[in-house]
């Protein structure tokens, strides 16, 4: 079932404020480790199943775990702002697609990864802000068709 809006959000108009913390998190996102970050989960990141998810998930020590770590421990913080009334998730919605594509990546494995790492939670905050809004449910509808169309592309060459 989807998630709805804070009630915070819900009835607001975006403010200034929102602006203001939604130009913090894109500096956030320039800082150069983290583009390598975002360009790893973005462009090499795509799991065919749960246990290649789980394999970059549980690989502590490794640079892609770290990668892996640092975007989705960013995204939840974000989203995190949006669940909690901070940001407005028109704003989140209009400002980024990114978060929408890493959680339509993991969503079809979700509830493995959920079991295996033992942590229900995974992902929480950005699974419910990405569903918060129609617009958002559409967004992820249209990053899933996208992602299975590449895996097709892929499994046919």
């Amino acid at each position: 079932m989807p998630a709805k809006n804070s009630p915070k959000t819900k009835t607001r108009k975006a403010t200034y404020a929102d602006a203001d913390l939604t130009l913090k998190l894109y500096d956030l996102r320039r800082e150069s480790e983290m583009r390598k970050a975002r360009n790893y989960m973005v462009m090499q990141f795509n799991p065919q199943s749960a246990a290649e998810a789980l394999a970059i998930v549980q690989g502590f020590g490794s640079q892609e775990n770290a990668w892996l770590r640092q975007v989705l421990g960013y995204w939840d913080m974000a989203a995190a702002m949006v669940n909690l009334g901070v940001l407005h998730p028109d704003l989140f919605y209009a400002s980024t697609g990114e978060a929408y594509l890493l959680f339509a990546k993991f969503d079809p494995h979700l509830a493995e990864i959920r079991r295996a790492i033992e942590s229900p939670g995974f992902m929480a905050e950005l699974e419910k802000a990405v569903n918060c809004t129609q617009k958002g449910r559409e967004r992820l509808a249209l990053m899933r068709k996208r992602i299975a169309q590449r895996r097709a592309a892929a499994a046919a060459k």
